[in-house]
């Protein structure tokens, strides 16, 4: 009876300690950007023609805070204030301010893709080591670099001095716990990425990148005419779909402005 008892306490206890280990995590959106006119989504964002000719939706530009522990990361940095007319009015650094956040506080810089609209803002984290797809960490390094990555805003991960880039060719389990998890989701750009955050409360929220840009692109498989390769958008829709399924995971389209409201508004976190 003693010999079966002991063992079982101790398992408890172990689970215990394991329980009181894990770290705090805590997912924040941060406004960086929003369109300064609608988008007529029919002409370039289904390259079945599967929407009615005068669908056009105003698409937002987000940006992320985790914190996970003592430690930050920060996922997309949209546009830079005054880059365009879909730029924020006020800068991630002073969002990251009002939450007490330094710059040089963030560990990682996770990028869901090379656009500009996702990497305006990346200069301000010098200590920070950048996540990124191989594919599109090729695709920035190229000569000259691929179309449409803005290899001026990596420019800081470039040269000598350079900054640390982990080019990923998996997922990336960012801490090592299963809390925070880069998503390998190739399609719109040859590296693209999305992230699965799993907060405090046992929430899990899935931030799509540029995986699909609006709701009606999620729902139907919708393919962008500009997508880079059309199988892989489909199995990284397919792949999403999935987790959040078995995960019952929130899905936030980061463009779709009917997505804002599934995360508190800042700079209340989820938690």
């Amino acid at each position: 009876m003693k010999t079966g008892i002991w063992p079982a306490i101790a398992g408890a206890l172990l689970s215990l300690s394991a329980v009181a280990q894990t770290p705090e995590v805590t997912l924040t959106r941060i406004e960086c950007g929003t369109a300064a006119k609608p988008t007529n989504v029919a002409e370039r964002f289904s390259d079945t023609f599967a929407y009615k000719p005068d669908l056009a939706l105003s698409f937002t530009f987000s940006c992320y805070l985790i914190k996970h522990g003592d430690d930050y990361m920060v996922w997309d940095t949209g546009f830079a204030p005054g880059s365009n007319p879909n730029a924020p009015k006020v800068g991630i650094v002073e969002r990251l301010a009002e939450v007490k956040v330094r710059p040089e506080q963030v560990k990682y810089v996770g990028i869901s893709h090379f656009h500009a609209d996702h990497t305006g803002q990346l200069a301000p984290f010098a200590n920070a080591t950048l996540l990124i797809g191989k594919g599109d960490w090729d695709g920035i390094t190229a000569i000259p670099p691929m179309q449409g990555a803005n290899a001026a805003g990596f420019k800081d991960w470039m040269g000598e001095n350079a900054r640390k880039v982990e080019a990923l060719t998996l997922d990336k389990d960012v801490w090592g716990d299963g809390t925070v998890r880069v998503i390998r989701t190739p399609g719109h750009t040859p590296g693209h990425s999305s992230l699965l955050v799993r907060v405090s409360s046992g929430k899990n929220f899935l931030l799509s990148g540029d995986a699909a840009h609006f709701h009606e692109n999620y729902q139907s498989d919708g393919v962008p005419a500009f997508n880079y390769d059309r199988a892989q958008t489909v199995a990284s829709l397919e792949r999403l779909k999935k987790i959040a399924a078995n995960l019952k995971a929130t899905v936030i389209i980061q463009h779709d402005l009917r997505d804002i409201g599934k995360l508190p508004a800042f700079p209340a976190d989820a938690k």
